[in-house]
């Protein structure tokens, strides 16, 4: 939900100078929106490697026979990484994808991103207060919980599958 509180439309409604009151100005929106995008195209590169790296361990069918900076190396020049950038979390600690939960799940950070920018998306792409979409999103997704596929939940909302596109425009990436 906090997409709104960044949107224009919503900024204007709480974010006023506490001494004059005045609405914060278009210019300062432009600013702020231009700063959240800044080096998201490093970020973002910098992440999925490290997603691709969780993969690469839970995807592995033969011991590793090489040290880990080996392997690492490896896996990040067969996606083609640049020297530039290494994954966020190095295999040596990284350990928190093998135990916890989180074995090769490290993507869902990015695949709850995709999904959370297109949701947002069906609100900007008609107004940010439809309350049609609103009931839609409540009844489709908060209600439902994990009582069905939550692809399908998704679908019922959306009308369709999730999309990249709104997360890339988020980012700066489009």
């Amino acid at each position: 939900m906090e997409n709104w509180a960044a949107e224009p439309e919503v900024l204007k409604m709480f974010a006023k100078h506490y001494k004059t009151g005045e609405v914060i100005p278009d210019a300062l929106i432009e600013k702020m929106t231009n700063a959240g995008t800044f080096d998201q195209g490093f970020a973002t590169t910098e992440y999925l490697a490290a997603s691709l790296l969780d993969l690469q361990y839970h995807t592995i069918e033969k011991p590793i026979t090489t040290d880990l900076n080996t392997f690492e190396l490896s896996g990040m020049k067969n996606i083609g990484l640049t020297d530039a950038i290494i994954p966020r979390y190095r295999s040596t600690y990284f350990s928190h994808i093998f135990s916890g939960g989180y074995s090769a799940g490290y993507y869902s950070y990015i695949w709850s991103e995709v999904l959370d920018s297109d949701a947002f998306d069906a609100f900007k792409s008609t107004t940010l207060f439809n309350p049609e979409k609103a009931k839609s999103f409540r009844v489709n997704i908060l209600e439902k919980g994990g009582t069905e596929d939550p692809a399908e939940l998704y679908r019922k909302f959306r009308g369709a599958d999730p999309k990249i596109e709104p997360l890339l425009k988020k980012r700066g990436l489009n």
